[in-house]
């Protein structure tokens, strides 16, 4: 099993500029996806971006040009830097990593880290 930690969320200031973290407790060595996702009060989980085995790195449109995610090259950690917040950002973001192998998979999550944007 993998344990992912989240860090780095806060109370910030519309326009201000915060940096997730996310640690994972052992390397993980078939990924099939990073990412994060939030969820605010009321509404279902969605994806905030994502980097596939494929190569390929997916944005939500709602972030696009202002959030960039990145991780490190042994697959232990995925950072999501956030910059011009608005309030409507404001959720709970959980870390996500996808271990795929033949005939299986492992969705992993982290216990969520509040990020609230004031007006």
């Amino acid at each position: 099993q993998v344990q992912l930690v989240e860090s780095g969320g806060g109370l910030v200031q519309a326009g201000e500029s915060l940096t997730l973290s996310c640690a994972a407790s052992r390397r993980i060595f078939s990924v099939m996806a990073m990412g994060w996702f939030r969820q605010a009060p009321g509404k279902q989980r969605e994806l905030v971006a994502q980097f596939t085995r494929g190569g390929s790195t997916n944005y939500a449109d709602f972030v696009r040009g202002r959030f960039t995610i990145s991780s490190n090259n042994a697959n232990t950690a995925v950072y999501l830097e956030m910059n011009s917040l608005k309030p409507e950002d404001t959720a709970v973001y959980y870390c996500n990593i996808i271990e795929s192998w033949p005939g299986g998979r492992n969705d992993y999550w982290g216990q969520g880290t509040q990020v609230t944007v004031s007006s």
